[in-house]
């Protein structure tokens, strides 16, 4: 089976105006597939953790991290992810999992600093397992991702969501000392789920609005793509130390032009907060900084 795509442009539109936005030609199709290689199999296998992505009854995207002993996820062929998942009756984006829904997912080593992504369809789903079929698969480079060591700090009981409007204070610390979150966005053409990584801080605090800078990337503009088309997005902090989890929910508005006061980044964005939510030690997982 080739590695390359001879079929029309995977971009959809809102991906090929980020990109002339940003002033770059297109790029190639060259590593985004419509099956996993190989590499990719053997990765997600070996993952004990990755963020998945679904939409609501509104089409707002809903992401979370799913986590298990490595091996939870196996593929058994090109197209297939199967997850055998722990019970959690409390995650509001298990609950969207439904088969024939949209999903976008993201697997990320960050002691390794590789991650790969994965588009499509969910084939069935169950209290316990889940079932994809993959049809857009891609790597993406380590840039901006922190070293981190993962240890299984044990089974933990579902933990009840906490809702909130706005940014209220515990959600202001996280994101103040965050270097990472991930952010879920969506299209007409599917969702996707993807990394954002810096300096402790990185992500600047104005109001009630988060304002992040966008650093050079794979030039592919799929989450900015989506978001021209539907400014509508999830952002999901992870807390390493303590496995709680906080989502926020917004609208972003991309600034193309002006970048000059956050160092690095070629645009940035900002992203109004209209609430969230937050799962206390709900990660069986612990991580710690490891020096690069």
């Amino acid at each position: 089976m080739s590695d390359i795509i001879d079929a029309p442009s995977p971009f959809h539109t809102g991906e090929r105006q980020a990109q002339r936005l940003a002033g770059v030609s297109t790029p190639t199709a060259l590593g985004i597939r419509p099956f996993m290689p190989e590499q990719h199999r053997d990765f997600f296998a070996l993952l004990p953790y990755v963020l998945i992505a679904a939409r609501d009854g509104t089409g707002w995207p809903v992401p979370t991290m799913l986590s298990g002993l490595p091996g939870f996820i196996e593929s058994p062929n090109p197209t297939t992810l199967r997850m055998a998942l722990m019970a959690d009756p409390y995650d509001p984006t298990r609950a969207l999992l439904r088969a024939g829904a949209e999903f976008g997912l993201l697997g990320l080593d960050f002691s390794t600093r590789r991650r790969n992504r994965a588009n499509g369809h969910v084939v069935a789903a169950g209290d316990r397992v889940l079932t994809l079929a993959v049809e857009q698969s891609f790597g993406n480079c380590p840039k901006y991702i922190n070293l981190r060591d993962a240890t299984w700090h044990g089974a933990v009981a579902p933990a009840v969501p906490e809702h909130f409007t706005g940014l209220d204070e515990e959600a202001r610390a996280l994101v103040h000392r965050a270097d990472t979150f991930f952010i879920a966005s969506g299209s007409e053409t599917g969702l996707d789920i993807s990394h954002r990584g810096g300096s402790a801080g990185f992500v600047r605090i104005d109001g009630e609005t988060l304002v992040v800078p966008d650093y050079r990337g794979n030039r592919f503009f799929n989450t900015l793509g989506n978001l021209l088309l539907d400014p509508r997005a999830s952002l999901l902090f992870v807390d390493f130390e303590r496995g709680n989890t906080l989502v926020l929910r917004g609208r972003v508005a991309i600034d193309w032009a002006d970048a000059e006061a956050l160092p690095g980044a070629e645009r940035v964005w900002r992203f109004r907060v209209d609430g969230g939510r937050r799962r206390r030690e709900v990660l069986p997982l612990r991580w710690k900084e490891r020096a690069a």
